[in-house]
């Protein structure tokens, strides 16, 4: 694949599906990224994953990054949440500049990760216990996210007596059982069949809707982006850049039936067209 560069509002995409950047530089809330690349240092030489990267997650939005296995997306997650810092340029969440693991973020793997010997309840609150935050004023918060996740009456039920999609739904609650105000989301549901991950994808946007938080989440799967998007950060092949942002005009709150939508369709084959004709996704 050619090297992709930024594609700005100038182009000219179907007059329904825009080309957008976020909010106006000197906006403080959410999340920004300025020049941020990311190389990895080996004793082999250095293998660079991500170009410079300059966007916008806007406060309270669900932003979602699609691209080619390799790309980056993971190391981008990782450097957003201060797990690893940034090779150039500078990192701010809510004006913050990001140096360190910082508190006001949850983040849900591919995979729950839930202790097999803590039952669901003693999961969600692992956060709490590792942060050493007052159990007796999350212990209600944690309950209330099981049940806003139709989990209750499974908080004494241990790891491997739910379903991988009830699993995924407790890691969520992990996630957020210390109120971030930021949730990211590693492919969370990759390893789910298809129907599951489709009833997550419906549960997740109620879940954002109800609690207000920003997501930023990492996806292999095209509909799956525009479906839970508000916006759709497209990456080219490693080293990752980005090929386009692309806004999801689809009104909230969204059903499955919103896939029949011919503004759905039309998006999915646009992002589609910057992969499938060098045959770059997995």
């Amino acid at each position: 694949m050619k090297p992709a560069t930024v594609i700005s509002e100038t182009a000219q995409p179907a007059a329904h599906l825009r080309l957008v950047s976020g909010r106006a530089a000197g906006d403080a809330s959410g999340i920004k990224l300025s020049g941020v690349s990311k190389t990895y240092r080996t004793r082999d030489g250095d293998v660079p994953s991500l170009r410079p990267l300059d966007f916008h997650i806007n406060d309270g939005e669900f932003f979602v990054v699609v691209g080619p296995s390799g790309c980056g997306k993971s190391t981008l997650l990782k450097l957003i949440s201060g797990l690893l810092p940034p090779t150039t340029g500078e990192i701010l969440v809510e004006g913050e500049k990001v140096t360190t693991p910082h508190g006001n973020v949850g983040i849900v793997f591919q995979n729950a990760l839930l202790l097999p010997w803590r039952n669901i309840l003693k999961n969600v609150m692992l956060p709490i216990d590792m942060k050493r935050l007052p159990r007796d004023k999350y212990l209600p918060r944690a309950k209330e996210l099981l049940k806003l996740v139709g989990l209750e009456g499974f908080e004494k039920k241990l790891p491997w007596q739910l379903s991988g999609g009830m699993q995924q739904r407790a890691s969520i609650c992990r996630a957020l059982v210390h109120d971030p105000r930021i949730m990211l989301m590693d492919e969370p549901f990759g390893a789910l069949d298809a129907l599951t991950r489709e009833r997550m994808n419906v549960e997740l946007m109620r879940i954002q809707r109800e609690t207000g938080k920003t997501v930023l989440l990492i996806t292999h799967s095209i509909p799956e982006a525009v479906f839970l998007a508000d916006r759709v950060l497209v990456m080219t092949e490693r080293p990752g850049a980005i090929a386009a942002i692309y806004d999801v005009p689809l009104p909230r709150p969204r059903s499955l039936d919103a896939m029949a939508d011919p503004v759905f369709t039309e998006l999915v084959q646009r992002i589609r067209k910057h992969f499938f004709s060098q045959g770059a996704l997995d």
